[in-house]
């Protein structure tokens, strides 16, 4: 299954990949980032299908996009093994 991974620090909450999702997978945070803004939110419900169009319009290259979860998710073990 598809699955995106967002870095929440480098995001200013503009809104591009949230509009351009054409299966609305995106959706505002509601927590704060460090900069001050609410950076968006993957919701995993099932209806991402990769197509990568989130990624192309964020103009942070703060989107990354995995075709295979299980990617996703030892990239964001690695992601936190480092910061710790």
């Amino acid at each position: 299954m598809p699955h995106i991974t967002i870095n929440a620090e480098g995001c200013k909450a503009c809104l591009l990949c949230m509009d351009f999702c054409p299966r609305q997978c995106i959706a505002m945070g509601e927590h704060m980032n460090s900069r001050g803004y609410h950076p968006v939110e993957f919701k995993n419900d099932g209806g991402c299908t990769g197509c990568r169009i989130c990624a192309t319009m964020c103009p942070d290259v703060c989107i990354e996009v995995f075709r295979d979860a299980r990617a996703a998710i030892a990239t964001t073990e690695t992601e936190t093994e480092a910061h710790s």
